[in-house]
């Protein structure tokens, strides 16, 4: 399942491993810096684990039923890869001035969290069960939110690598 997550890794791993303190703090005007954008997959990675160690502990997904925007957003962006711009990030996911060394040392345990809860998650409730909603793709299965962890990264990975070359 988690081959999605074990890409995410290496993306990430790539991205950071030449950037420096002073390539993290480059941004265009009004937008995020690269530091601010790994707090943010951080922030979201976090969030995640939170939702999936409640759905354990309950011993029971709690997923509401997809809507036609659901499954056209699960279509575009886990379906067909492609995140649009322009969503803006859940207020639990902004990022709030993080140490980058800190968001460098966790960020990557946050993953591992992630991988090992979906697997379980999978486990338990069966690979075809919605385990809990996305704030803006609603209900995703295990799988799903794998791939989506994947996307949403790849996105971010690319938008870090065009600060670095400011």
């Amino acid at each position: 399942m988690n081959s999605h997550l074990e890409r995410l890794r290496q993306e990430l791993q790539n991205v950071m491993k030449d950037l420096t303190d002073t390539a993290m703090a480059q941004a265009p005007a009004g937008k995020w810096n690269s530091a601010q954008i790994l707090e943010h997959l951080y922030l979201t990675y976090k969030n995640t684990n939170k939702g999936i160690a409640k759905r354990l502990q309950a011993g029971a997904p709690r997923a509401t039923p997809a809507t036609m925007k659901h499954r056209l957003g699960v279509l575009m962006v886990v379906g067909f890869g492609y995140l649009p711009g322009g969503w803006k990030a859940p207020e639990r996911a902004v990022p709030q001035g993080m140490p980058i060394e800190e968001v460098r040392s966790a960020i990557f345990a946050e993953i591992e969290r992630l991988e090992s809860g979906l697997e379980e998650c999978e486990r338990r409730f069966g690979a075809r069960t919605k385990i809990m909603d996305h704030p803006f793709l609603g209900p995703l299965t295990a799988r799903q939110w794998s791939n989506f962890h994947w996307v949403h990264g790849r996105h971010h990975a690319r938008q870090i690598r065009e600060r670095a070359r400011l």
